[in-house]
């Protein structure tokens, strides 16, 4: 025996009720994230193309990336694993962050705001710290073919660091994406901090125990989480295999 429902064409139609019982806000923040993600798989499967075509002749990230602060000895990773240990540990600041705007503590989310923003700024600066000597180079140097506009052809030059043109490391390619891809994930950062100094601000006010939820917290959340996912994958494929 069937049962027919009948439904109101007007209050079908008359929205006011959020897909999958979302805010907008998330939702839309959710769109940026796969649209985002999809821009950085991109970048990844070109990096990965190039490197197979290259693979021959391709440098290794090990050999490198060996600078240390405050270390003359050459220690492979070393640097960019602590890195990676900073932007995870602002990772687990955020998670508390959000688990205090869930129970309204203004404090918490301040304390655990304030930790994310700090992990945030070393991430920043010890990607500009890496970017440096890998521009600056070793002391030794290398043997690379240069193209010389003067004369119109390659020559052979001694090679300190690298730039968009040369590479004392290896092929160009190498420094292009490693500029490329690592400056894309840092600006992410940087704008993460940025938005995350506007939200702190913002619980100082007491702007969001005013509205009386933390939803924000939640939002800038979801991006920092992306973002210290997106740096997962960058080290695994761009420094370990």
């Amino acid at each position: 025996m069937s049962h027919s429902v009948e439904i109101d064409s007007k209050t079908a139609w008359s929205g006011g009720q959020s897909p999958f019982r979302m805010s907008y806000g998330k939702i839309f923040m959710w769109f940026f994230l796969v649209s985002d993600a999809l821009t950085f798989s991109g970048l990844l499967c070109a990096y990965g193309f190039i490197r197979h075509k290259y693979v021959s002749v391709w440098p290794v990230a090990e050999n490198v990336f060996t600078h240390f602060p405050g270390v003359t000895a050459h220690i492979p990773l070393a640097y960019v694993g602590l890195m990676t240990f900073i932007l995870i540990m602002s990772s687990v600041t955020m998670v508390l962050a959000v688990e205090a705007g869930h129970r309204n503590d203004r404090k918490g989310v301040t304390l655990w705001m304030f930790f994310t923003i700090i992990g945030g700024l070393m991430f920043v600066g010890s990607q500009a710290w890496e970017w440096y000597h890998f521009i600056e180079g070793t002391e030794a140097g290398a043997m690379r073919q240069v193209w010389d506009i003067d004369q119109g052809k390659y020559v052979t030059q001694l090679i300190h660091g690298a730039n968009m043109t040369y590479n004392e490391y290896g092929v160009p390619q190498f420094a292009n994406f490693f500029f490329f891809i690592t400056g894309f994930h840092g600006f992410h950062v940087f704008s993460g901090v940025v938005i995350n100094c506007v939200i702190f601000i913002n619980v100082l006010l007491g702007t969001y125990e005013r509205r009386g939820h933390y939803e924000m917290i939640e939002k800038v959340g979801l991006y920092w989480h992306f973002v210290d996912l997106v740096w997962v994958f960058v080290f695994t494929f761009f420094y370990l295999l």
